[in-house]
């Protein structure tokens, strides 16, 4: 049996890899290239799902063996810099681009090379080869990296324009999430025949809520195009040819989510393992062959908040997912799979500590027969603190969500630090509530931006122009608390 498997590792970004090849190549051709990138998936993220793997008493990861530890045996590791035009730190959509046409992007650019011009993406040279296509993402499909392979757009937050190069680039396979795209601006009314016919459609799958601020229902010219539409995961399972698949009003429900919803037979929203399986089924069907990238994205926006129980959550959706895509690949001689990344993020990492310092103790071994105790300097860390992070019943973000929920006279530092010690295994105090829920006139205001356009945000005492996302800045301030306490 014949493996072509590619492994990159990446330090700040992925740009290429190569395969290793165990047998004569006169003997083997590839038709298929499968590409999973692990959005925000450094060398620290794997290393957070490796530890996990082999050191928390409790694993739920079987043998210990990681999705990763099969393809090392087989495959080629390799790391590579996709830095991106005149600037050192790149952005998913900008990298995505490298990835998927292989020319240099400037920041934010989707299918564009650094002076703005269009360049052929990989969806677009498999179609011209004859090959099938799919794009898949836990994401929503108009986000930065499913984009950044199928549309030519100068900025990725023009999500509203880019649904209209999805359909241009034909993909064979669209999953992910992200309806509210698609559908006009009148579907936001509940009252509307449309939304109601929306209802209908989507089997009451989803939220029915508009993003646009026109009158085009894409969902119309999907259908023109071919596409059959898919809302749940049993409409999608019953799906054989050509499919658009949009599975939440904006992103999938996070890796916390679905692992608690991946035993119930019943779960209406398809996982990320699922939407790569079906993808694989239906694009199979090609003699020719196929290119199918698949997006385990929400690792990076577990980073960007410092949700480290999330993180290792959305690890282990990707585990699984490519766990899926071996099983599949594991008889086939004609296919190249390659995992790698489009960048790290948040500088995750466990480290030593000065504080709670083990006490002196003795060991067994002859060096210390004499009586001497061993006692470390710091605070290295026990495996169980792993155990304790899987344990993490909801997102931070979901905390927070359910926080905003309650009655203004209950949106009290106490409730917080209630609701952060029910669903975690890191307590914090009141006194530190109190300072995630502060806050100041905003130092890096901007009129009208997409992030920085807030008047008033949560006060970060150190380091806050690299907090951009200033919306989720509780949620980093959480985490500190939580390093803190």
């Amino acid at each position: 049996m014949g493996k072509r498997w590619g492994y990159c590792l990446i330090s700040v970004a992925l740009s290429s890899c190569t395969a290793l090849d165990n047998v004569k190549p006169a003997e083997t051709k590839v038709k298929n290239v499968i590409m999973i990138i692990g959005d925000g998936m450094g060398p620290q993220q794997v290393g957070l799902l490796l530890s996990y793997a082999r050191q928390a008493p409790h694993s739920v990861i079987a043998n210990r063996n990681t999705a990763l530890d099969r393809m090392m045996e087989d495959g080629r590791l390799g790391i590579s810099l996709p830095y991106t035009a005149d600037t050192l730190v790149t952005d998913s959509a900008a990298s995505a681009t490298q990835l998927a046409t292989g020319k240099f992007a400037g920041a934010e650019m989707l299918g564009l090379d650094k002076n703005g011009n269009p360049q052929e993406n990989v969806i677009e040279k498999a179609r011209r080869l004859g090959k099938s296509t799919g794009l898949v993402s836990d994401t929503r499909i108009t986000h930065a990296t499913p984009a950044a392979f199928a549309a030519h757009q100068t900025h990725r937050s023009l999500e509203n324009s880019i649904p209209e190069d999805l359909l241009a680039a034909d993909a064979d396979v669209l999953l992910s999430g992200g309806l509210s795209y698609w559908i006009p601006e009148q579907a936001s009314d509940k009252n509307s025949v449309l939304h109601q016919q929306l209802v209908q459609l989507t089997g009451n799958s989803l939220e029915i809520k508009s993003s646009r601020k026109d009158a085009r229902n894409l969902l119309n010219l999907a259908q023109q195009k071919g596409y059959t539409l898919a809302f749940n995961k049993a409409q999608l399972q019953q799906t054989t040819g050509k499919t658009l698949g949009l599975f939440a009003e904006s992103g999938m429900a996070n890796g916390i989510v679905e692992t608690q919803n991946r035993d119930n037979a019943r779960h209406i929203q398809p996982t990320l393992k699922e939407m790569s399986v079906q993808a694989l089924k239906i694009l199979d069907r090609n003699e020719r062959g196929f290119f199918l990238m698949i997006e385990s994205g929400q690792i990076d926006w577990a980073a960007h908040r410092n949700d480290t129980g999330l993180l290792l959550h959305e690890m282990l959706r990707f585990n699984d997912t490519l766990n899926a895509v071996l099983d599949w690949a594991a008889n086939r001689q004609d296919t190249l799979i390659i995992v790698t990344a489009d960048h790290e993020t948040g500088g995750f990492g466990f480290s030593y500590s000065g504080a709670d310092i083990p006490k002196p103790h003795s060991l067994p071994g002859a060096a210390f027969a004499d009586g001497t105790l061993f006692q470390p300097n710091f605070n290295f860390g026990s495996p169980e603190v792993l155990d304790k992070i899987y344990a993490q019943k909801l997102s931070y973000h979901d905390i927070f969500n359910q926080f905003d929920a309650l009655p203004k006279d209950l949106q009290t530092p106490l409730k917080l630090a209630e609701l952060v010690n029910r669903y975690t295994e890191f307590k914090i105090t009141e006194a530190q509530a109190v300072k995630i829920l502060a806050t100041e006139t905003n130092p890096f205001y901007r009129p009208g931006h997409i992030s920085l356009g807030e008047k008033t945000v949560p006060k970060m005492e150190v380091n806050g122009a690299f907090f951009v996302y200033q919306k989720e800045n509780r949620e980093n301030l959480l985490a500190q608390a939580v390093v803190t306490s």
